[in-house]
């Protein structure tokens, strides 16, 4: 019964015999792995460092590999300069993998978002484990905790370890880690966030000695130069479409150069156009390559931008929050855009 009482504490409850499968592949194994998708936000990095400070505590030898960098805005979070970047140690990268007899797969849901790193994936031999907030996960794995209604993977992870009781091995960085996630996937707590179990997760990390008020400020109140202009230039060149409700706000390879761009200087910028009260959704276009345009979308109430990135852009992710790709010039992809927004003004309330 006492047992029964601890798993509900929170609202989300993960099967316990998958709780359970995931701590006897991790005390059988002594090379592990976790790994996010590319271009990792503050969630990916987040829930992965957090694990990584967890399984060293249980004493495993164990790396994040990630298929990139961390952008300049998250080098602050504890874990982060330990890293393996298949971009900057691509041999080294590839031989942790080949070596693990155990992968963590975090914060995605499709084998491809890890980039470079997916063909090594799928060749390794090791066990795997996904746990993921995205919806519909179609990677084979040992174990899969897939929970599309929780906000974060890090709010996610954080229920696996208390779950697992394996909270206690949580310290202070491991915590800073998780708020971190948390905070970044949720804006500051600011959509996706009614969740009572994200303010019961903070609760404990508050009492594992974080500095939340800190963190948010090194998060969300913190910039270079470069990101500071950037952004203005970004809201500058924004374009309302008030028949659609919606905002585009699109940046070119040259303009990027302009500004010297690094990766992280227009996290959040796709947001800015919804403090607009008659903007119901918002889609940013950032040309990486000639060949090559990111779509960020992001809305308000039950509009999804979710379903016009699966139906258009190669991608998905959550009701408000969503993402994915045009492959070819930013013209060509602004013109597609424009085609389809009107394809979606039944949806609007």
């Amino acid at each position: 019964m006492a047992e029964l009482k601890r798993h509900s504490r929170f609202r989300t409850e993960l099967d316990t015999a998958l709780v359970d499968r995931i701590k006897q592949l991790v005390l059988a194994s002594n090379e592990i792995v976790i790994t996010c998708h590319v271009s990792p936000d503050g969630d990916a990095l987040g829930s992965s460092c957090a694990l990584w400070f967890v399984l060293k505590a249980l004493g495993k030898s164990v790396n994040v590999v990630t298929a990139d960098c961390a952008p300049r805005s998250l080098q602050f979070l504890p874990g982060v300069r330990d890293i393996v970047a298949s971009t900057r140690q691509g041999d080294r990268a590839h031989e942790l993998i080949a070596a693990a007899n155990l992968i963590f797969c975090l914060d995605f849901n499709d084998a491809d978002r890890v980039d470079r790193l997916t063909k090594p994936l799928l060749s390794s031999r090791a066990r795997k484990i996904v746990i993921d907030h995205h919806l519909a996960p179609c990677i084979e794995a040992d174990v899969i905790i897939s929970r599309p209604e929780v906000s974060s993977t890090s709010a996610l992870l954080y229920i696996f370890l208390w779950q697992a009781h394996w909270a206690n091995f949580i310290n202070r960085n491991a915590a800073a880690c998780i708020y971190t996630g948390m905070m970044t996937d949720t804006g500051n707590f600011s959509y996706n966030s009614n969740d009572p179990d994200l303010y019961l997760i903070i609760h404990d990390l508050l009492r594992k000695g974080i500095d939340k008020d800190n963190l948010y400020k090194l998060v969300m109140n913190t910039s270079s130069e470069s990101r500071v202009r950037i952004m203005g230039y970004g809201q500058y060149r924004m374009q309302i479409l008030p028949e659609h409700r919606a905002a585009i706000i699109m940046l070119s390879e040259e303009e990027l150069k302009e500004f010297d761009y690094s990766k992280g200087d227009t996290e959040g910028l796709v947001n800015v156009p919804l403090s607009i009260p008659e903007v119901v959704y918002s889609v940013f276009l950032r040309e990486d390559a000639k060949d090559c345009v990111k779509v960020s979308m992001r809305s308000k109430g039950d509009f999804s931008v979710s379903l016009i990135c699966e139906e258009n852009f190669g991608g998905g992710g959550h009701t408000n929050a969503a993402g994915g790709e045009f492959h070819g010039p930013l013209n060509d992809a602004i013109q597609k855009l424009l085609e389809i927004i009107p394809n979606y003004d039944k949806y609007l309330q």
